[in-house]
């Protein structure tokens, strides 16, 4: 029999654990390709080479090309490419999931349709929020009120860091340019940190749409991981932005929010720190079990324990 031409693919025994692979590589103004088992980046600078099993999730931003053997390789090596904007701040599309596994999914899927484990976690999302302080005994009414409280004194402390006069949150998400400089440039900030939930959740083969704090919409996951950061991240950026733009003039204030929030996601490594939290909140006791979470296995589900798959059953005595 004659040998199929190329590389092999590699072997499942073969491919790097999730939790031993680089969690995200980001490549821009650049082109994508392969060399045997190993992605390539080429620019003006020269060629770089990537093994292509060691990546968790491959995030391409503005003036990449991307080949079809590139992507080819990435499949055959369990990492997913997710299309972003500069240093990820803004999600397009993905292919497939980092995650051969649907465990995560699953532990997703069974927390939010379970009302105490989604009580649980939605207690907990909100608790993230107020490290060092013990809000155990607050209901979630309580927790909602003393969150829209840390908002409004984080807006405030900001203005008047920056010096900006600063009214209230007002904007008309249908109409970006109605709202003043620093409204604009919260709302672009805001859009911003939801890429990068997005591109996350997405790598990690979660389902945007399951929140648990928020419900009904397609991205209520995204919603729920950003707001996590946004006190943090978009709050400050938005506020740096709009002073800079009131100092220097300029009226591209989407651009320079998007740069501003662009930094500030690379110096604190939010990608990797989203990817953390994920797991805490889904799975804060298997987060560490690689074997179960990335084994790349197929079974036949059954009400007293999960099947092998791929094998007949037809000699099994029927149930009636």
């Amino acid at each position: 029999m004659k040998d199929i031409p190329g590389t092999r693919p590699p072997r499942i025994g073969e491919l790097v654990r999730a939790r031993d692979r680089l969690s995200f590589i980001y490549i821009e103004r650049a082109t994508v390709h392969r060399d045997a088992n190993a992605i390539t980046s080429t620019d003006e600078r020269g060629v770089v080479h990537i093994p292509a099993a060691a990546i968790g999730a491959l995030l391409l931003g503005p003036g990449t090309r991307v080949t079809h053997q590139a992507m080819m390789l990435l499949a055959e090596s369990g990492s997913t490419v997710v299309w972003v904007g500069e240093r990820g701040v803004r999600y397009y599309a993905h292919g497939r999931s980092l995650a051969r596994s649907s465990r995560l999914l699953e532990a997703q899927a069974a927390a939010v349709s379970n009302q105490t484990s989604r009580l649980r976690i939605a207690r907990q999302m909100y608790e993230m929020r107020f490290p060092g302080e013990d809000v155990a005994g607050l209901t979630m009414q309580q927790l909602r009120g003393r969150e829209g409280a840390r908002v409004r004194r984080t807006y405030r402390e900001h203005a008047q860091r920056t010096g900006i006069e600063w009214q209230r949150r007002d904007y008309n998400p249908n109409d970006f340019g109605s709202s003043d400089l620093v409204n604009q440039a919260l709302s672009a900030a805001t859009t911003c940190l939801y890429g990068v939930a997005h591109a996350v959740i997405v790598a990690l083969g979660c389902a945007p749409g399951l929140g648990f704090v928020h419900t009904g919409h397609e991205r209520s996951f995204v919603f729920d991981l950003a707001d996590l950061y946004k006190a943090e991240y978009a709050i400050p950026a938005a506020f740096d932005a709009a002073a800079l733009i009131a100092a220097e003039g300029g009226d591209d204030i989407g651009g320079v929010t998007r740069r501003t929030v662009r930094d500030a996601v690379h110096a604190g490594n939010l990608l990797a720190r989203c990817c953390s939290d994920i797991y805490e909140l889904l799975v804060p006791d298997r987060e560490g079990d690689a074997e179960e979470w990335d084994s790349d296995v197929v079974e036949l589900w059954d009400r007293k324990g999960n099947l092998v798959a791929g094998i007949s059953y037809a000699d099994e005595d029927p149930p009636w």
